[in-house]
């Protein structure tokens, strides 16, 4: 079953009972652009968390990467601020491509809600087809009683790929672009280069020209090199964000789910001991 929605059934289903949207537009060089842009026009009835203040934890420095996991009974008591029971269908939407809400889709998936799904083509779809938007805040809402189950099956750190870098079986998919991957251009994290052993599968390629993602086969297709009974995929990216849009799409290929290396490049970099490769 496909983990995502598009914006006529997201419209049909609006209004009914249980059924929640999330805005989680965000932009890296200007971190309070989301929110005002959220504040100008979004989705009736949707509600806006942001990428450091609700989807991430503090960052330790030296030890985590930019954007650490929350807390889970931090992100229960905000799901529950928000009305979120266990059988709640969640919409996560941005601007378009996904690339943060997928984090969001994650992040619940990784607490035990399963319920809950990308609206494709993003706020940009949604605007683009003519549908209504509002610039009111979101009513008040009962207090739900979602309870965060976390499930660190989904996840790998730093050790065990140390351990695994000469393990046939384990590969490392690498979410960024080819000129971050490469070592050529790195414009966010001081070191530049990848983690050895590490494939280049860039997240933007899982979207077409117009932001919507592609279609199963298609999907699929992009991590068919890779695509074996004896092969478990980790997914990084800079800093656990964007890991998560290829995490996404391995799913809607129909393939296992890849564990996140949560830390992701920004974090490997903080052990001046662990190994760096540059190139392609």
């Amino acid at each position: 079953m496909t983990q995502r929605i598009d914006v006529n059934s997201l419209a049909k289903r609006l209004e009914k009972p249980g059924v929640c949207v999330f805005d989680v537009r965000f932009y890296l060089e200007q971190p309070a652009r989301g929110r005002s842009d959220f504040a100008a026009a979004h989705i009736p009835g949707a509600r806006y968390l942001h990428l450091d203040e609700n989807l991430s934890s503090s960052i330790i420095p030296g030890k985590t990467g930019r954007h650490p996991l929350p807390d889970p009974a931090q992100f229960e008591a905000l799901m529950r601020r928000n009305g979120i029971n266990h059988d709640t269908l969640i919409i996560a939407c941005d601007d378009g491509p996904g690339l943060f809400a997928s984090r969001l889709w994650w992040l619940l998936r990784w607490l035990g809600h399963t319920q809950v799904k990308i609206l494709d083509g993003g706020f940009k779809a949604w605007q683009a087809a003519g549908l209504s938007v509002t610039q009111e805040t979101p009513r008040p809402v009962a207090e739900g009683h979602f309870v965060a189950r976390p499930d660190h099956s989904k996840l790998i750190d730093a050790q065990e790929i140390s351990q695994r870098l000469d393990d046939p079986s384990l590969q490392l998919l690498d979410a960024r672009g080819p000129a971050r991957f490469s070592g050529e251009n790195e414009p966010i994290d001081p070191v530049p280069g990848h983690i050895p052993g590490a494939a280049n599968l860039p997240c933007t390629a899982n979207i077409d020209s117009d932001g919507f993602w592609l279609d199963s086969q298609q999907l699929r297709t992009r991590f068919e090199p890779w695509v074996a009974a004896d092969i478990e995929l980790v997914s990084y990216c800079g800093s656990g964000v964007t890991a998560c849009h290829n995490i996404f799409a391995a799913i809607e290929a129909g393939l296992p789910e890849p564990r996140l290396y949560i830390g992701s490049w920004s974090q490997w970099i903080t052990d001046t001991d662990r190994p760096i490769a540059t190139g392609a």
